[in-house]
């Protein structure tokens, strides 16, 4: 996701129309005086409605037809699948439909919260109605389906109908997890017959695994505040306009800043939710609770205090609600009362000290791998892998000289590659899902000299031209850019400007995600002081501009072609901008100059294809990536499933060997740190096609000098 935050000039826009807003007689009471919740989550609402309808890049009204989309939308955001409300349900909501961009404006949210209130109590029931049903059993003898994509379906008619499918979703439900369980316990006698000591885990029943589920998704359903509430009402909104938009409450709003920054201030523990308990999944490596070595990775936490306070017993307690009394400033004291996995029965209580933890599993990394190519020569490739784009906003505002960013990382990795003086790099951005557009086109500067990057159309139809920060070239070398269809957002303004600079060959999916918006992210807390208020308001966060490559095509929609392309999964799904609700169209503009990297590259591409085709055409690795989506297209249309258990065993047993097939495509040697590491290691046979590619490349060129 590219975005921009709100800040300095970018305010500037703001703030013409947050001053007639609040200077407006629209809130009929004494803004001075303090604001109770509703009050709160009305002025958000009416905050939101009137930035999204003036600033959103589509620049439409908040009128009738928006609002009948609102009302659909919101029913489809609660119950995607149509298994929870009915047609008489929605009929009797239907004199809303008409109604809501008027009660928006005004701020009445009445609607979103007797719709949700309904969703609740139907998810009761269905709990209710699951466990008469597991006590019951089921005939799993019987030849009846399951339809499990109900989207494209009309809603069931009424509670009968919806009963009906209940009975069906469960009976699902129970027989995959006898699935799960039968397959589970092949593995464990083959693992006995290998070793007679093997530990072979206790599984609890499909039954007991429903029930767990279901009380968990209701504890978690029943606890949400009101603003969290509001958010999904809000972002439905708001998504009427664009599919990146959305309204983010107070809690959501420090989740995205951690994403962004790759930084928390807590104790470095992701948790879930199991029986009730709070159980700790695993710990940040270097995080406060890593490092004091107590907790420990399947430990229960049941109650939470802060220092001086009492402790706040968190069983049935939310996941989220959770995290709110866990995470807190920096060298402040929590502590946890923890029953251990170990056993005893005895809660031991835990004092940590909040810190900053870095989530290094979503930072860059790179690694030097040792390929040998088809001529019988080795190839040194420098392989950085980029999840996403990330900075630290507030470390770069503050002056921070460590404040982290993706570019900083990469420039570190680039230095290392240099060392251990590399023949080529790949740039992995499959499923790099996007983030900081400064950090798109300053990462881009990396790999060339200077230039533009990147336009930027404006809501207002103005184009801006952002160009590399400096004049210098950190990696000058042979360069491979890996897309899919799951690259997306800043991954795709690299990408396509790799692609017509010639500085690299792209490869990958037939086209790249497709999302060319820029995204602006408003602080709604930055408002409230035009009306004396202070209190956590969340963000919004909506498309306010398109990017353009700087050959003038956008990237909207349609996404970023490859040089070369590589048979993949993810090439046979339905992925991309293209497959949003009101997504924006694609267009084009004028063409910016720009120096060539490298004039003579796309007369190499023809033959580079060619060389590619038959290699995969012989390649046992892919070979056997073609048998997984085969059978990923045997079944990725089919809208229902068989609920008899002889049958869908054999479809497991299907999969199972194509999968088992994936497994094995690997054999490599690496090199790490300049250091070889002789076990074999496991290498994605992507990778290795693109260090084929990277040596036909340079072959080919020295040949045509």
């Amino acid at each position: 996701m590219s975005n921009k935050k709100f800040k300095h000039t970018a305010a500037m826009g703001f703030l013409w129309f947050a001053a007639i807003l609040f200077c407006l007689p629209l809130f009929g009471q004494n803004l001075n005086s303090e604001l109770t919740e509703n009050d709160k989550l009305s002025l958000i609402t009416r905050l939101v409605s009137r930035i999204i309808a003036k600033n959103h890049y589509r620049q439409h009204p908040l009128n009738d037809t928006i609002s009948a989309q609102i009302f659909d939308d919101y029913f489809k955001r609660l119950d995607g699948n149509k298994t929870f409300f009915t047609a008489e349900d929605i009929q009797k909501f239907k004199p809303y439909s008409l109604l809501l961009d008027d009660m928006i404006e005004k701020g009445n949210f009445q609607f979103a919260f007797e719709v949700y209130d309904l969703f609740l109590k139907r998810f009761s029931e269905y709990r209710a109605f699951s466990e008469k049903l597991l006590d019951d059993g089921f005939d799993f003898t019987v030849d009846e389906e399951f339809v499990m994509d109900r989207r494209n379906l009309p809603p069931p008619e009424n509670l009968q109908e919806l009963h009906e499918i209940w009975r069906k979703k469960l009976k699902n439900d129970v027989l995959t997890f006898r699935l799960m369980a039968r397959a589970q316990k092949e593995i464990d006698e083959e693992n006995l017959k290998k070793n007679p000591k093997a530990v072979v885990i206790k599984m609890e029943s499909p039954e007991e695994k429903i029930r767990r589920r279901l009380r968990d998704v209701y504890n978690s359903l029943s606890q949400r505040d009101r603003f969290d509430i509001l958010s999904e009402f809000l972002s439905c909104v708001s998504q009427t306009y664009g599919p990146h938009s959305s309204y983010f409450s107070p809690r959501e709003e420090e989740d995205f800043n951690i994403s962004m920054s790759l930084s928390l201030e807590g104790i470095g523990a992701t948790l879930s939710s199991e029986d009730g308990y709070t159980k700790v999944v695993q710990l940040v490596p270097g995080g406060p609770a890593a490092k004091d070595g107590r907790l420990q990775a399947d430990d229960k936490i049941i109650a939470v205090a802060q220092e001086g306070e009492p402790p706040v017993d968190i069983i049935d307690m939310s996941v989220s609600n959770v995290v709110k009394l866990i995470r807190g400033k920096e060298n402040t004291k929590v502590i946890l009362s923890v029953l251990k996995k170990s056993g005893g029965g005895v809660p031991e209580n835990i004092e940590l000290t909040r810190a900053k933890v870095e989530l290094k599993e979503s930072e860059a990394s790179g690694v030097v791998k040792m390929i040998a190519t088809p001529d019988g020569k080795e190839f040194k490739a420098g392989v950085i892998t980029l999840p996403r784009f990330y900075i630290d906003f507030k470390g770069a505002a503050e002056g921070n000289p460590n404040y982290k960013s993706s570019t900083r990382d990469i420039k570190k990795i680039l230095e290392k590659f240099a060392t251990a003086k590399v023949d080529g790099v790949i740039m992995d951005l499959r499923f790099n899902g996007g983030g900081s557009l400064a950090e798109a086109i300053s990462l881009t500067g990396l790999f060339i000299k200077d230039g533009p990057i990147v336009q930027v159309r404006a809501y207002n139809r103005n184009v801006a031209v952002k160009n590399d920060p400096d004049s210098n070239i950190d990696y000058a070398g042979p360069l491979v850019v890996l897309t899919n269809k799951m690259t997306s957002s800043a991954a795709e303004i690299f990408t396509g400007a790799i692609k017509d600079y010639k500085r690299g060959i792209v490869i990958g999916d037939t086209r790249t995600y497709g999302k060319g918006t820029v995204l602006e992210v408003v602080e709604l807390g930055s408002l409230l002081r035009y009306v004396n208020q202070e209190f956590p308001a969340g963000s919004l966060k909506f498309e306010s501009a398109v990017f353009y490559r700087v050959n003038g095509s956008s990237t909207q929609a349609l996404g970023v072609t490859p040089d070369v392309v590589l048979p993949s999964l993810t090439e046979h799904m339905e992925i991309g901008e293209m497959y949003s609700d009101n997504h924006l169209p694609w267009d084009a503009i004028d063409a910016v100059k720009h120096e060539i990297f490298e004039p003579e590259l796309d007369k190499f591409i023809p033959e580079l294809k060619k060389l590619s085709s038959a290699r995969i055409a012989k390649s046992e690795d892919f070979r056997k990536i073609q048998d997984r989506i085969e059978l990923y297209r045997k079944y990725k249309d089919r809208k229902s499933v068989s609920l008899n258990e002889k049958a869908r065993w054999v479809e497991y047993q299907q999969e199972k060997k194509a999968n088992e097939a994936q497994e094995l495509v690997y054999g490599e040697m690496e090199e790490k740190n300049n250091v070889k590491v002789e076990e074999p290691a496991k290498i994605d046979p992507v990778v290795k096609e693109a260090v084929f590619v990277l040596s036909d490349l340079m072959r080919l060129k020295l040949s045509a000098q």
